[in-house]
Order: C-alpha cells, then sequence, then structure tokens
C-alpha cells in the first residue's frame, strides 16, 4: 500500500471537481458573453480532467502492489460525478453554444435567459457535491479512518450527517440564486409582449 500515491491521485481528484465547482459558481456573474463563454470552456476541460483522474485512480491502483486505498475513496464522487456526466454537461454546452451566438459581438452583455440559464441548480450544484465527495475521500485515501470498531460507527455518523447538510446548503443555495435570476427572464419576455404604443 502506497499511501502518498493514494493521496496525490485523490488530491488530484478533488482538486479538479472543486475547481470546476468554484469556476462553474462564477458563470452567473460573468459579464460579457465572451467571459462566459471562456469560463464554460474552463469548466468543461475541468471536467474531462476530473473524468479521466477518475479513470485512472484504478488503473494505477493496480500497477501497485498491494491494497490501495484510493479506489475506494474514488467511489464516494462516483455518483455525483455521474449526475454531472447526465445533466451538468449537456447544460454547461447549451451554455456555451448560448455564449458563442455572440462571437461577433463579444463584448455584449449577457442576456437574462443566458444568466439564469448559466445559474441553473443542476449545472453547479452536481460539481460542488462531486467536489465535496472526493475532498471527503482524501482521509480514506490517507489512512486516516481507521479508528477502533465502537468509535468509527459514531464518526461515521457525524461525517454522514455533515455532508448530507453540506449537500442540502449547496443544493437550497443553487435553486435560490436560480429563482433570484429567473423573473428577470419573463420580466424581459412581458417587455416584448407589450405593443410600442401602449408603454
Amino acid at each position: 500500500m502506497d499511501t502518498a500515491v493514494d493521496v496525490i491521485m485523490i488530491g488530484t481528484l478533488a482538486a479538479a471537481w472543486l475547481a470546476a465547482g468554484l469556476l462553474s459558481d462564477a458563470l452567473p456573474t460573468a459579464r460579457t458573453a465572451h467571459q462566459l463563454r471562456r469560463r464554460a470552456g474552463l469548466v468543461t476541460a475541468l471536467i474531462i480532467a476530473g473524468l479521466a483522474v477518475f479513470i485512472a485512480v484504478p488503473l494505477v491502483a493496480t500497477m501497485l502492489p498491494g491494497v490501495q486505498a484510493a479506489p475506494t475513496a474514488a467511489l464516494l464522487p462516483a455518483i455525483p460525478g455521474l449526475l454531472v456526466v447526465a445533466a451538468t454537461v449537456r447544460r454547461l454546452g447549451r451554455v456555451r453554444r448560448g455564449a458563442g451566438a455572440f462571437t461577433t459581438a463579444p463584448l455584449t452583455p449577457i442576456p437574462p435567459g443566458l444568466r439564469a440559464a448559466a445559474a441553473h441548480p443542476l449545472l453547479a450544484a452536481p460539481l460542488q457535491v462531486t467536489g465535496l465527495a472526493a475532498l471527503v475521500g482524501l482521509p480514506i485515501a490517507a489512512g486516516l479512518v481507521t479508528l477502533p470498531a465502537g468509535e468509527s460507527t459514531g464518526v461515521a455518523g457525524f461525517a454522514v450527517l455533515g455532508i448530507a447538510l453540506a449537500i442540502a446548503g449547496i443544493g437550497v443555495r443553487a435553486a435560490l440564486r436560480h429563482n433570484r435570476l429567473a423573473p428577470l427572464v419573463l420580466a424581459t419576455i412581458d417587455r416584448e409582449r407589450v405593443p410600442a404604443g401602449v408603454r
């Protein structure tokens, strides 16, 4: 068992997903379409890097002698990572294509609809939860969670409760931000429906 390699692999995995989560959180704050497209491209690259590291973890573990803890630790971000692949990547592609529609005028301010799409809960929240899960895997990779059976149950219970609260906080924050931006889209649509002489 090579603890240093395990920590390096899971640390790299956590760094990629946490960076993607933090950068995706900044998507709605972009000022121009060019800036939004560039940030969406960086998030996509970080997702690809996270997936590549996730695939590399069991491959590297099979090449090393002994039993490695990294594959077990990498299972934690696997489920939210599947949600990223199933939902986030598609939404991120839409945001990137929407921002790419303004390539002839890159300094165009972002339309409210595109800003609301960039703040959708299924875009940033799964990335942040995956990063959190990968971060939680670091103590497993480092071998720090070797407690006696009686104590490990209590510690595991507190850890699960803390992670659940953090995930709930991420989800609520993402939903509140999206709900704050969504009415701006409807206000724009309502203004467009009003006849020109009735304002």
